[in-house]
């Protein structure tokens, strides 16, 4: 109890400190490369303003928390696709298979494509009837395994490609995720550091010299790496209605710290309404919303997902997936 009592503490400091200040690391904004590593394309943490390193398990796992995966009962899958907007989408297809034992393996694809788009120039503005793509692509792998019967560590490696025009990027990054649960309402805490890597850049020829543009080269920069605290509990369980509520402390390395809130109302496992707000995050001041259900396909569960993020200038981001545990439906 007295670690329990100063690991509360703990957070509590660092998401206080955060709300004082709110602008610190905000000059950083933009310094690292292959940001739709950042994204969240978890349906259900989604709507919960991606509060989700220390949520129940989902087959979106890899991507929050892998450490998590050792919480889930079956082999699945999983699949979403989100719109961010200006026709750019990205999608995400996952895989778990339980391991013998306590281990757990997953495998996901995180993709996102840009579609067609026309070359512009100083004197052909509309376009010069020339198109080029864009696409980012992360192929990962992820291992969950429990040290005990609280407390599990899960590792990720990804192999991550950018391509924009004839320009493109390849580099490693890794993931790492601790999870420790209580008997007391279900209550956990979660640390996990994720894309950690090295420096990479774009490689192709260099710009072509025209007009009043001089040769220029291609900068290396970091990975979008971010390191995450948080904890959810169950305050409400009676006649198969819960309440889960989740925090959660970002500390990224090209922007300023933020803080993400998230609440849930499962109401007897069939149906999901979640709803979540972010602090410091700039340009988003609306809060998060989104709602699930269980329905099934043959013998196995289908968990149908919809979340939604509000923006300031971007409009409202639409995030939809599908969850499917192998042979587990209690319905």
């Amino acid at each position: 109890m007295r670690k329990l009592g100063l690991y509360i503490s703990l957070l509590i400091a660092g998401i206080a400190q955060a709300q004082l200040l709110t602008n610190f690391g905000g000059q950083r904004a933009g310094l690292s490369a292959l940001s739709f590593l950042k994204n969240d394309l978890s349906p259900s943490s989604f709507a919960m303003a991606s509060a989700s390193i220390a949520n129940k398990p989902t087959y979106f796992s890899a991507e929050n928390n892998p450490a998590a995966l050792v919480q889930l009962e079956n082999s699945g899958i999983a699949l979403s696709n989100m719109t961010l907007g200006a026709g750019v989408n990205q999608s995400y297809i996952g895989s778990v298979i339980k391991l013998k034992g306590s281990g757990t393996l997953g495998f996901n694809i995180n993709s996102l494509n840009s579609g067609e788009m026309e070359v512009r120039t100083e004197f052909e503005p509309n376009g010069t009837g020339q198109l080029f793509y864009m696409n980012n692509t992360a192929v990962g792998i992820n291992y969950g395994q429990k040290l005990s019967e609280r407390f599990s560590l899960g590792i990720g490696l990804k192999y991550v490609y950018e391509g924009i025009a004839e320009y493109n990027n390849h580099t490693v990054t890794g993931d790492i995720g601790f999870l420790y649960t209580t008997d007391f309402k279900n209550l956990t805490f979660a640390v996990v550091v994720k894309n950690f890597g090295g420096n990479s850049q774009m490689r192709g020829s260099n710009i072509e010299s025209d007009y009043n543009r001089t040769d220029i080269s291609l900068s290396k920069y970091t990975t979008p790496s971010i390191f995450k605290m948080g904890f959810s509990f169950v305050p409400y369980d009676k006649n198969n209605n819960k309440i889960r509520v989740a925090a959660e402390l970002n500390h990224p390395n090209d922007n300023a710290e933020n803080i993400r809130l998230g609440g849930e109302f499962d109401m007897r496992e069939l149906l999901f309404v979640r709803m979540g707000y972010k602090l410091s995050v700039k340009g988003q001041n609306y809060p998060t919303f989104g709602l699930g259900f269980k329905t099934r396909i043959g013998k196995n569960a289908l968990y149908v997902d919809y979340g939604m993020n509000p923006t300031n200038s971007m409009g409202v981001q639409h995030i939809f997936g599908l969850q499917m545990p192998f042979n587990l439906d209690k319905r």
